[in-house]
């Protein structure tokens, strides 16, 4: 049975991040804006039964769930652990092949998912979110916010700039980051 064993303030105010007793996934993130996206999710369907959930992010021992301003956070809780109580985890759908940038010809993407995966990854996820590298056009990487980190008002700016920063002085000093 999934039991949540530690609740976690994220950046985000509208955001918290449940720590689990058992992984949910292996190496898989899935993010969720709304209940048509989860449709073949059991796992993240039922949380967008809950009312007021906005996005619901989840990956390794984790969920992150977002909720609407006006939701409350102990109505949102206690329904959620009413889910967890009788929910068959067997349901969560298996993980896919999970492609990666390492196997690209890109010399430069794979120095910088490389690099976001040993100092970046880690701190977003720890606060709750996530990123994705959606591309990279020259110099310019484009990346997407998961979890926590898709609506907090930090990653656009503050987070943003840190991770520019980082590649520029870690891979390359023209990099460009910019968020979808």
């Amino acid at each position: 049975m999934l039991n949540i064993t530690d609740v976690e303030l994220t950046p985000n105010p509208h955001a918290l991040k449940f720590v689990m007793n058992k992984k949910l996934l292996n190496f898989e993130t899935r993010q969720f804006h709304n209940n048509l996206e989860a449709e073949n999710d059991p796992f993240a369907k039922n949380i967008f039964a809950i009312s007021g959930i906005v996005s619901v992010f989840y990956m390794d021992k984790f969920v992150t769930i977002e909720k609407e301003k006006q939701a409350n956070w102990g109505q949102v809780q206690k329904a959620f652990i009413s889910f967890l109580n009788g929910f068959n985890e067997s349901l969560i759908p298996a993980e896919k092949e999970i492609q990666t940038f390492y196997n690209n010809d890109n010399e430069l993407l794979i120095l910088i998912n490389e690099v976001l995966d040993k100092r970046v990854k880690p701190a977003l996820a720890g606060d709750g979110g996530g990123l994705e590298v959606l591309g990279i056009d020259g110099y310019k990487v484009k990346i997407h916010y998961q979890g926590a980190c898709g609506s907090c008002p930090t990653s656009i700016s503050g987070t943003l700039m840190a991770i520019e920063g980082l590649l520029k002085r870690d891979v390359h000093p023209a990099i460009q980051v910019e968020a979808s």
